[in-house]
């Protein structure tokens, strides 16, 4: 009501009164509930309970918003290959690469983990498709198997049509499997180490994606792995932002995840300066292989995360995780691209 409304007396002032407390909130409600929603299909904290589609219960366990750092590291491969040219079969190339790293393999993935992770989402994100029981187990593992083995054979498809005497794709993809099922079951379970679980996170976002990237346009090389796994290291802390969401249910099955094992606090700060750091050391790699520009443009990309480290994730990490990778990975991704189209130009 604005000031220049004018104020005229109600004959029924307590109906009156209902209608404001009730009515008012029901926007809120609304946006509130499609955000739930939106959350829950993208595989989000936060999300909603009580779906009962059957595919958008599988896309859930698949988690979306997870695809696109994998997909992003696909473009940054074929940007340091040096040989990508914009022709329609390099565009189709590149799009049927990001669904091999995306739904297919990333998907794999991440229903795996859920798979495994069941007694800790009962805690921590008990609307989670499986500790919820909006799906059978079952089905959630003919769903693993599926994507598993749509994966992989996409991946020789690819080394067919790139001309690998070496099934390099495929082998890549063998090994980021054995990787996801090392790192979520038993008796190796990775994660349970807070350190060699966040580096294999790490690696497998950045490493694997772009290494895939770069042979689907030219021949993989022992300098693109080692460089790509050493930015890694900077994954290593984007992985540690991700246990802060789980830290109680961590905490109460033993799992040593970063900040269960140096406490929240710290933990953040091993995150954060695993992020600069690392970060800053590939540019100087750049200005070492006379890259100059590239690596100013980089150090630039670096400024604003630590600004946004500060401003959100170390003074509560826990309540600002999302908010936090939503505002600073972006500019993170984008110094992979710098980096990507650096190593290119310079024909590493």
């Amino acid at each position: 009501m604005s000031e220049s409304t004018p104020i005229t007396p109600d004959p029924n002032p307590a109906e009156a009164l209902d209608s404001v407390a009730i009515n008012p909130s029901e926007p809120a409600t609304a946006t509130s509930d499609r955000s739930a929603k939106t959350r829950q299909i993208l595989g989000m904290k936060g999300a909603a309970s009580g779906e009962t589609s059957i595919w958008k219960i599988r896309l859930q366990l698949m988690k979306p918003i997870t695809w696109i750092p994998l997909i992003w590291g696909v473009v940054c491969g074929a940007a340091s290959s040096g040989n990508y040219t914009w022709t329609l079969e390099n565009v189709l190339k590149v799009a049927t690469c990001m669904l091999l790293a995306g739904p297919l393999m990333t998907g794999y993935t991440q229903i795996l983990n859920d798979y495994y992770d069941r007694e800790i989402d009962a805690i921590n994100e008990p609307y989670r498709p499986i500790p919820s029981g909006a799906i059978p187990l079952p089905q959630v593992i003919i769903q693993i198997w599926i994507l598993l083995i749509a994966g992989i054979s996409l991946a020789f498809v690819l080394d067919v049509w790139s001309g690998h005497e070496f099934p390099t794709i495929t082998a890549i993809a063998i090994i980021g499997s054995f990787i996801a099922y090392i790192y979520s079951a038993p008796p190796l379970k990775l994660k349970q180490n807070g350190w060699l679980g966040s580096y294999a996170l790490g690696a497998s976002y950045i490493t694997l994606p772009w290494s895939t990237g770069h042979a689907l346009f030219g021949e993989l090389n022992s300098t693109i792995v080692i460089l790509t796994m050493f930015y890694s290291l900077a994954g290593l802390g984007i992985a540690i932002v991700n246990d802060f969401k789980s830290v109680e249910g961590d905490r109460q099955l033993g799992l040593n995840s970063l900040p269960v094992m140096f406490g929240i606090t710290t933990a953040a700060w091993i995150c954060v300066v695993t992020i600069d750091v690392f970060q800053g050391f590939i540019a100087a790699y750049l200005v070492s292989i006379h890259e100059n520009l590239y690596a100013a443009i980089l150090v630039l990309l670096i400024i604003p995360q630590i600004t946004l480290q500060d401003m959100y994730f170390l003074r509560d990490p826990v309540k600002n995780d999302v908010k936090y990778q939503a505002s600073a990975q972006p500019f993170l991704v984008l110094g992979m691209l710098v980096t990507g189209l650096a190593l290119g130009h310079a024909g590493v």
